[in-house]
């Protein structure tokens, strides 16, 4: 806070130079829905119609990963796209559907259509304000075919809403940093962006490196109705051991950048022309 002294001679500085003095508030824009005020909040909304929502999980991810890593991930890099672009950060949706891994002691997992009606919620709430433009930060693959739907549903109703997910474009991006058997979950890659984002919840004295089992069921074009535990005892699909902080810093950049492409772009979109098309 300013003294009277101080401000004062702020002022009469000021009138000398004859300067504009810079309204006395936070130096930087927040874009994080829950740090801002309400009159904050319509500030951005009345300039602005794009959002963005940050959906992960709470799941198994091996003996050494926290349970929360699909959130932390996506929470990490929603709110860090969002600083880089102004664009505003609602708070992550912390759980999903992750029925496959309950066999695995502190694995929540929702209905597929308990997610969508929740994430429904939040981005008619954004409409009501204004925007009509969203970007859903997607940290687990199990929630995908929920939210991709949801997201056909609500652009008949004048919502464009797309789906990012971060290991496809890391696969993409980074094809050299990690082998096949490193990219799946709980293995290297994820383990490597732990490392980089939540050091201190990450055990590698417990990292396994688990192939998973094959079944004599398992043909090309056949899907199956099984559980994680059918395939791993740990948890792990492959190699972890590989994983470091550095490898993460690179795929954590790599996703950032690109996603920052992508809300850029939709920023820049006009929303007529996101809109559904009418019959031919």
């Amino acid at each position: 806070m300013f003294s009277p002294v101080l401000l004062n001679c702020r002022l009469i500085f000021a009138c000398i130079v004859n300067i504009r003095i810079p309204k006395m508030e936070a130096c930087c824009l927040k874009v994080l829905l829950h740090e801002m005020s309400w009159t904050e909040a319509k500030e951005y909304f009345e300039r602005n119609d794009v959002a963005i929502i940050p959906v992960g999980s709470n799941e198994q991810h091996g003996p050494h990963n926290p349970l929360g890593t699909d959130h932390f991930i996506a929470k990490a890099l929603a709110e860090e796209v969002a600083k880089r672009t102004g664009v505003l950060c609602v708070q992550v949706v912390p759980f999903g559907v992750s029925s496959h891994h309950k066999q695995f002691w502190g694995t929540i997992s929702i209905r597929p259509e308990t997610l969508q009606e929740y994430v429904k919620d939040v981005c008619l709430s954004l409409n009501y304000y204004g925007v009509k433009k969203i970007v859903i930060v997607n940290g687990h693959g199990g929630n995908f075919n929920a939210l991709i739907d949801l997201a056909r549903k609500l652009r008949e109703n004048g919502i464009f809403i797309s789906v990012f997910q971060w290991w496809p474009a890391a696969s993409k991006l980074l094809p050299e940093l990690f082998k096949p058997d490193e990219r799946r979950h709980a293995c290297a890659e994820e383990t490597s962006m732990n490392l980089l984002l939540h050091p201190e919840l990450v055990d590698m004295t417990r990292a396994v490196d688990d192939l998973p089992r094959e079944s004599v069921l398992q043909t090309e074009g056949v899907g199956l109705p099984f559980d994680t535990i059918d395939y791993t005892s740990w948890g792990v699909f492959g190699r972890s051991k590989t994983a470091s902080a550095e490898k993460g810093k690179h795929v954590f950049e790599a996703v950032v950048e690109e996603l920052s492409r992508h809300v850029n772009a939709l920023k820049s979109a006009k929303i007529e022309e996101l809109m559904q098309k009418s019959k031919i």
